[in-house]
């Protein structure tokens, strides 16, 4: 960071008075600073502990002098050399003392005038990564925050004791696909066999997951789930089977995550990036219901129910050769599909009410709706991020949308307008008087399970009325679907949509 730099962030006080080195030296991970030749400058604590170092003695002494690899390669001076960063390394060193020390290193060059003259390494130990996760999935108590000007600001969703919050009554929509999810989830929770959860990023795997967990006899027992995808492969055997003391330096004896998820439910998140030998060893436990840890000759029954999910197609990943054929049909006893937000367009309104209910609590706003040019916007959109992203979109407008209780299309970020956009799309500010702006045709965004005479929902209601008003336009025009459109005030896009949504045949009005 450049005097200018420093300058900007801390106005008023002199660049040279101000010190990182300090807060560095109170960073759990160890960092090392070295010029461009690997001459260490700066080694903080942690990195000296780490290493069984006395810092003095590190200090104008070249990295490749201080440390020795397990195959003689330098990620830091790679990076020298390069001028690239060294993102997750994963390695074995030794110390000066001996000690094996396994370890992921994140590496960054430092530039000036466009050429790196040093870098900074941040180091973590897998002992702390390890210990790190050990209290992540235990259940902590929640400590209030204090808030300003809101009585309410978070959502209460609580969580249950067996580490879950999530029910099928959580689950959003009618889409008959959604549907026949929920259903083979509702069926399949009662039974031992494995569950495989095949759905796009965001379509709500880990809530489908959770959700059968606490339909089973197992909701007493705890749930627990693991990201493979962002666990390194060395440290991922060790956390799933557990180790033995001596199995390798620094090992102790610890029960892995098939042990403590033992009568209940563990859930294995993308599961195409697990190692392939490490599938093998899953596949085995799968036939044998017994687990070995690293290190240890003794097996241990296990019972526990195993959900994984996957966010490509299985025959896909399959092809790819990040599943094991054997594994996918012993997992795929039970394939459950949820389908994308694409694909059930029909459930945006009940998500949107969903949402703007959770967020309006959340944030302590008070928005009754989106106008009609959003609604129209957002079934144009075809969701890559699926449910996720329309919560995230609807999170972030509702933050732009001040005291007004209307979400407009100039409340919606810049990158979401801007893929629908040929032109520059500006950014907007939070309204401070929403009176004065010209009225909006407000689409209320109605629960489906709010009641009114004659046994129908609102939901139902408005698309009965939003039929009819489609079919007096099309015969009015005479089935033109384009000149439909523009007599309602929608793009001849969402016409289609509708008419296909409906279930409208525009030349029955021809």
């Amino acid at each position: 960071m450049d005097r200018p730099e420093i300058s900007r962030l801390f106005p008023g006080f002199d660049p040279d008075n101000i010190s990182f080195l300090k807060a560095l030296s109170q960073f759990h991970e160890g960092i090392t600073i070295v010029d461009k030749r690997g001459i260490v400058l700066y080694m903080n604590k942690a990195q000296a502990v780490m290493d069984d170092f006395v810092i003095k003695d590190t200090l104008g002494k070249k990295v490749t002098r201080l440390y020795r690899l397990d195959k003689g390669y330098s990620p830091t001076m790679d990076c020298l050399k390069t001028g690239k960063a060294v993102k997750n390394f994963t390695c074995y060193y030794r110390t000066h003392l001996g000690r094996v020390v396994n370890s992921i290193h994140n590496i960054y060059p430092i530039t000036a005038d466009g050429r790196a003259i040093g870098a900074i390494c941040y180091i973590s130990d897998y002992r702390n990564i390890e210990h790190s996760f050990d209290l992540v999935m235990k259940p902590q108590p929640s400590h209030p925050v204090s808030t300003y000007g809101v009585s309410h600001p978070f959502d209460k969703m609580p969580s249950n004791k067996n580490g879950t919050r999530f029910s099928f009554s959580d689950i959003i929509g009618k889409d008959p696909d959604l549907q026949r999810a929920i259903k083979a989830a509702r069926l399949s929770s009662d039974s031992i066999s494995p569950i495989l959860i095949y759905g796009k990023t965001g379509t709500g795997k880990e809530l489908f997951a959770q959700a059968i967990h606490n339909q089973s006899p197992r909701s007493r027992h705890p749930y627990l789930a693991i990201n493979c995808a962002t666990i390194p492969e060395t440290l991922l055997e060790g956390m799933l089977f557990g180790t033995s003391a001596g199995a390798f330096t620094g090992a102790i004896d610890k029960a892995g995550l098939f042990e403590r998820a033992a009568g209940g439910t563990l859930l294995l998140d993308e599961i195409n990036s697990m190692p392939i030998d490490l599938q093998a060893k899953l596949l085995r436990f799968l036939q044998e219901r017994k687990v070995r840890r690293i290190g240890s000759m003794k097996e241990i029954d296990v019972d526990l129910k195993i959900i994984s999910s996957i966010n490509v197609a299985p025959r896909q990943a399959i092809a790819a050769g990040t599943l094991r054929t054997d594994l996918f049909y012993r997992l795929a006893v039970v394939v459950i599909h949820i389908p994308p937000l694409a694909d059930r367009k029909g459930d945006l309104s009940l998500l949107i009410s969903h949402f703007l209910e959770r967020k309006n609590r959340q944030m302590g706003k008070h928005v009754i709706g989106i106008s009609m040019g959003v609604m129209e916007f957002f079934e144009r959109h075809d969701w890559a991020g699926n449910v996720r992203e329309l919560e995230h979109v609807i999170e972030g407008a509702m933050n732009l949308v001040g005291t007004g209780t209307v979400i407009e299309m100039r409340h919606l970020s810049v990158p979401f307008q801007a893929a629908h956009s040929d032109g520059p799309v500006d950014p907007v500010f939070p309204d401070s008087d929403t009176g004065s702006r010209a009225p909006v045709n407000v689409f209320f965004s109605p629960s489906s399970e709010t009641p009114v005479p004659g046994g129908k929902s609102l939901a139902e209601i408005k698309m009965a009325y939003e039929a009819a008003t489609i079919a007096a336009a099309l015969r009015a025009t005479r089935g033109n679907a384009a000149r439909a459109a523009r007599r309602l005030g929608i793009s001849p896009q969402s016409m289609n949509y509708k008419l296909r949504r409906l279930q409208i045949n525009r030349k029955d009005y021809i």
